[in-house]
């Protein structure tokens, strides 16, 4: 067990350090920040002693190794565009990302994983059916037209919920939230639905297709054939040996939610890292990109360090398989 932890750590180590060379090549190749910063109307003087201010003037291993060091140190530099140090517009935002993801995540899970089971249990009836016919609206329809059509009709026809924004925040310590309030619920409502559209849908049918193979294999037929109740085959058994991929697909989705709710925070102006992403684009502010990129590495590496700490919850296989490795060596 414990060498299974240290080399996925070691692996995702690996990951940090090439999306952080990734992060670097960003600053190099990516616009000027001397001419971002000055304009094209600055002095030579003024060129030269900004970058050896920056000390751009230095090596680009040097360069690299402050970088990955003040990166470790949650040090990001100064936003190009806004000149506030990066670090702080992103605990600025974070909080918005996460409870935006967060919601997303357990409503795609609530929602998908019962009616998932559902329809591989009741596969040939007409509400099954009908859930996956509208499921295929979640897989087919972009996230973006989900989103205008969300706001089409509840914003804008029905006036039931705000199109924008995030509503009333309360302030703890750092963290502002609008899950204390009842204006930021309002808000979180259609950005969550959006956001959870997909991966409810990608769950659902994954947990369907996943229950009906299990429920072929012999052991099942066997459990049948012993007189175990419907409840314990369908539930102790069945959905037991279901939840492994449908554990990877779940963790990878998470990370996938909190990378990409760059649409759906643009969509609705949600004031996330996201819709921060999309605006330090456009100016080309490349501190805040970097930064950016090597937090949503670090949240997949930690999502997929978990996910695989959890095959040890549900998979006695593995346990056993890295037992007798063990005990080879």
């Amino acid at each position: 067990m414990f060498a299974f932890v240290l080399r996925r750590l070691l692996q995702a180590a690996a990951v940090m350090v090439t999306v952080a060379l990734l992060a670097f090549v960003l600053f190099q190749y990516v616009g000027d920040p001397v001419t971002i910063m000055l304009g094209q109307d600055a002095t030579d003087a003024e060129r030269t002693e900004l970058r050896a201010r920056l000390g751009l003037d230095d090596s680009p291993p040097v360069q690299f190794a402050r970088f990955v060091g003040n990166a470790l140190h949650g040090d990001f530099g100064m936003s190009l565009r806004q000149s506030e140090p990066v670090s702080d517009l992103i605990k600025s935002r974070l909080p918005a990302t996460l409870e935006l993801s967060l919601a997303a995540a357990i409503l795609a899970l609530v929602v998908g994983l019962p009616l998932g089971v559902y329809t591989a249990l009741r596969r040939n009836g007409l509400l099954s059916q009908l859930v996956l016919t509208i499921s295929l609206l979640g897989v087919s329809l972009p996230t973006f037209l989900i989103g205008i059509l969300l706001i089409l009709v509840f914003s804008v026809q029905l006036g039931w919920l705000p199109s924008y924004g995030r509503g009333e925040t309360v302030a703890l310590g750092w963290w502002s939230t609008g899950l204390l309030t009842a204006s930021g619920w309002k808000h979180l409502i259609l950005p969550a639905i959006t956001l959870s559209l997909f991966q409810m849908t990608l769950i659902l049918r994954l947990v369907r297709s996943e229950m009906l193979e299990v429920l072929r294999t012999d052991y099942i037929k066997f459990a049948r054939a012993r007189g175990l109740r419907r409840r314990a085959i369908h539930f102790g058994h069945a959905l037991k040996n279901t939840m492994v991929p449908v554990i990877t697909i779940t963790g990878l989705q998470l990370g996938g939610i909190i990378a990409f709710a760059i649409v759906t925070e643009t969509v609705f102006q949600w004031p996330g890292m996201g819709l921060l992403f999309i605006q330090a684009v456009q100016f080309a502010d490349i501190p805040v990109m970097a930064a950016y990129l090597c937090l949503i590495a670090l949240v997949f590496v930690a999502i997929n360090l978990v996910v695989d700490l959890l095959y040890f919850v549900v998979d006695p296989r593995l346990r056993s398989g890295l037992s007798r490795q063990g005990g080879g060596h």
